[in-house]
């Protein structure tokens, strides 16, 4: 019919390569930016697992027997052992989110007739990141920190003995076999302790977030109110010669967090693995050097000698105008550098990234002379 005709004129198509209207639309859509509540599902630096290795194969019980020769005496195998479970650190790895709750071992294969072992279970391996703390009723059992480092956490049961293992001069036709033995079964707590170079310290909306948007590719939810990180994000800085350097945002402590207020041991046990600290401050606020000495207070008492790693002060929000009072202020009381920027508008960033290249070679140099490996990303 004529209005048919007219409005399949007006509509476009619903696929075409010349039609521009189309083409618009099949454009790649910008992700929408992911908030903290939904970050946390993808960041999880805490998992209890229980663990359980394969269950060995039971042992043969069979006598050979063929024409012309019906007592051949007892033939049967031995039964395989079971398959152990096994935490393995990768690299790749960068949360226990993929960690399952519950894991078991495969199980080893009955033993057959003439003299045939079962075979072995195959191990089952658990990929987990690297600093991660394996922990059995509250002690570390294990601490992988190197890339390709194993620990068995479950071994796998022994297989049973076939009647050929009983035949004996006294016994020339034994009936006994036995079956295979039960895995080891654990119920383990892992725990992740961010592996980065560096870690961005400081109070709740001081603007650590904001800094690491700035200087790297992650994209930790910002907002104007306190605690709106609550998990550790970590972000690569890229140079022109490859390398790469970690930072880790480390959720804002408040006075107290050694003694595990708020969630003061939770987010303290990050900063453990940083080779060195950023302390960000906000110089918009009245004393910003009382927000230092309180920082460094919380770190010596959580772990003495935390607070004196290789260190730089970094003086946030240097676009208000308060903050450009503050600043020579701060620098009169304050022993170590000051770094002076602004996270908003990117002023002064090329300071600390400079610095920053100036920390890290100084932290491979150091791992080098004493023959171990920095830490790569």
């Amino acid at each position: 019919s004529p209005w048919k005709a007219a409005l399949l004129l007006l509509s476009p198509p619903a696929f075409s390569t010349s039609c521009a209207r189309c083409a618009k639309d099949r454009r790649l859509r910008e992700k929408r930016a992911i908030s903290e509540r939904q970050l946390t599902r993808y960041f999880v630096d805490q998992r209890k697992v229980r663990v359980v290795g394969g269950q060995g194969g039971g042992g043969g019980h069979s006598f050979y027997s063929e024409p012309r020769k019906i007592f051949g005496g007892p033939d049967g195998g031995n039964g395989g052992d079971g398959g152990h479970v096994i935490f393995k650190a990768d690299q790749q790895m960068k949360s226990l989110s993929s960690v399952l709750p519950f894991y078991q071992g495969f199980h080893g294969e009955r033993g057959g007739s003439k003299n045939c072992y079962g075979a072995n279970g195959a191990h089952m391996y658990v990929k987990v990141p690297l600093g991660t703390l394996v922990k059995e009723d509250g002690k570390v059992v294990a601490d992988l920190t190197q890339h390709g480092e194993e620990y068995i956490a479950a071994f796998g049961g022994a297989g049973g003995k076939g009647n050929r293992f009983f035949l004996s001069n006294e016994n020339r036709a034994p009936t006994l076999f036995t079956p295979g033995e039960p895995g080891q079964e654990r119920i383990l707590h892992l725990e992740l302790k961010t592996t980065a170079h560096a870690g961005l310290v400081g109070f709740p909306n001081a603007g650590k977030s904001s800094l690491l948007r700035a200087i790297s590719r992650a994209k930790p939810a910002v907002a104007a109110y306190p605690f709106t990180t609550l998990n550790p994000h970590v972000g690569i800085v890229h140079y022109q010669d490859y390398e790469q350097v970690a930072v880790a945002d480390i959720p804002g402590l408040i006075k107290g967090a050694h003694q595990n207020r708020g969630l003061g041991m939770a987010f303290l046990k990050h900063i453990e693995r940083c080779r060195f600290l950023l302390y960000v401050v906000d110089l918009s606020v009245p004393q910003p050097w009382i927000q230092l000495q309180d920082l460094k207070h919380e770190l010596e008492a959580y772990e003495k000698g935390l607070s004196e790693r290789p260190r730089v002060v970094i003086g946030n929000k240097f676009d208000l105008a308060q903050s450009r009072i503050n600043l020579p202020l701060l620098r009169e009381r304050v022993a170590e550098r000051v770094i002076a920027l602004s996270a908003l508008t990117g002023d002064n960033l090329e300071e600390l990234l400079l610095h920053l290249r100036e920390l890290y070679d100084t932290y491979v140099k150091a791992e080098q002379s004493r023959g171990q490996s920095p830490v790569k990303w």
